[in-house]
């Protein structure tokens, strides 16, 4: 049964670059096409910048090293970095890479650093209005008109009613690759699902703590009889369905409350300072690009990389990111950044991250920037707009 809806949608603006999203991934494609002087807006549902790594609680920027002491991650993935502990770190302070204090070999501090969400969340909003970025909070992107294998508007919904904006390009950072879907692009989903978290931050005796209650699995073809995760549910979760999803959070908001409440037995001045307050999953569904990128690929060269980063979980992987991961050519002026590019199933854990999401944004949104119909655009030109903002394209660039 269906209600059959007529709907006239009013047409307010137009940008050369929408990016949706502002996750990380977003905040560097909108600062990427900002800077390459695009009049660009974001759309994002929250009201608050950073996706996981700010409202999810996800607080640990994860290495932009290999572990054997050469950076693979450059540009805006560094640039964030720094950002984020404009007033101090957390933990996890690697002075060796930002104080030249030590050495950066393979039993030494990786380039990574735990941050505060809520300043980060803050100093990023303030960088892009500063670059020019128009962001729109509290809003949806629920539809596409597409013209000629081209969308020409997004559709979005939020306080002011249903409103709809011409574009040039679009980048998808929603991390669930929600435009490839209402475009009808392929993808492609996690199968093997995400495990309930809770992580939430208190303080007590032990001051100012993030706790951390649950993580990522172990993707299947890596698991052995050894190396088990240590569940808090049973439950795996998809990620993009809403029911499913309000279900994980009343889930999640369980486990936070059972585990605050056994800490408070040895501290009874312990309370909760911050809770997450968006469901926090790692992986939903990823765009099938023009490559697909593979776990077995590291120390591989590709002509057209847009950048590097390094594996989160082991010291010495370094992978090359390929243009043809970030697009299908299906949508001419749609492209992908953060964890919903082409990846297979195994290396999805490690390039969901945070390097990983601004390395790909700054990609996608010089991209977008550049053009719109990214199967025509040059690759070549775009390295050398990236290499001029200081990413680094290839492995033998860094050895």
């Amino acid at each position: 049964m269906f209600i059959e809806e007529k709907i006239k949608t009013e047409i307010v603006r137009s940008y050369d670059v929408a990016v949706c999203g502002g996750g990380i991934a977003g905040i560097s494609a909108a600062l990427a096409s900002a800077r390459q002087g695009k009049k660009t807006v974001l759309f994002e549902k929250e009201y608050i910048l950073g996706g996981l790594g700010t409202a999810g609680l996800i607080t640990i920027y994860l290495p932009l090293c290999d572990g054997y002491g050469h950076q693979v991650s450059f540009g805006i993935a560094e640039e964030l970095l720094r950002l984020s502990i404009t007033h101090g770190a957390e933990a996890r302070y690697p002075e060796n890479w930002l104080d030249g204090k030590g050495t950066r070999g393979e039993k030494d501090r990786r380039f990574e650093v735990q941050y505060n969400p809520h300043i980060f969340a803050i100093l990023a909003e303030k960088l892009l209005l500063s670059e020019g970025v128009d962001i729109l909070y509290g809003t949806y992107a629920v539809g596409v008109k597409l013209e000629n294998g081209r969308i020409d508007h997004i559709v979005t919904e939020n306080k002011s009613g249903r409103r709809a904006y011409g574009v040039g390009s679009v980048v998808d950072a929603t991390g669930d690759c929600d435009i490839a879907v209402l475009a009808g692009a392929p993808t492609d989903t996690f199968k093997q699902g995400n495990l309930l978290a809770g992580w939430y931050y208190s303080i007590g005796k032990e001051g100012y703590k993030l706790n951390m209650l649950g993580a990522s699995d172990i993707p299947e073809a890596e698991k052995t009889d050894k190396n088990g995760v240590k569940t808090l549910s049973d439950r795996r979760f998809g990620g993009i369905d809403g029911e499913e999803l309000s279900e994980q959070v009343c889930l999640s908001h369980a486990v936070t409350y059972n585990d605050f409440v056994k800490r408070r037995e040895n501290d009874p001045e312990l309370l909760p300072v911050t809770v997450a307050t968006i469901p926090q999953i790692r992986m939903t569904r990823k765009i099938v690009g023009e490559y697909e990128l593979s776990d077995s690929e590291m120390h591989t060269y590709f002509e057209d990389s847009v950048g590097m980063v390094s594996n989160w979980k082991k010291r010495g992987p370094i992978y090359e990111v390929p243009f043809g991961t970030l697009y299908n050519s299906a949508v001419k002026n749609l492209i992908c950044a953060g964890r919903c590019t082409s990846v297979d199933q195994t290396l999805w854990d490690v390039m969901r991250v945070i390097p990983y999401c601004a390395v790909t944004g700054q990609a996608a949104g010089t991209a977008a920037a550049m053009s719109s119909d990214f199967s025509t655009l040059e690759v070549s030109k775009l390295q050398k707009v990236l290499q001029a903002n200081g990413v680094r394209l290839h492995e033998k660039d860094i050895l």
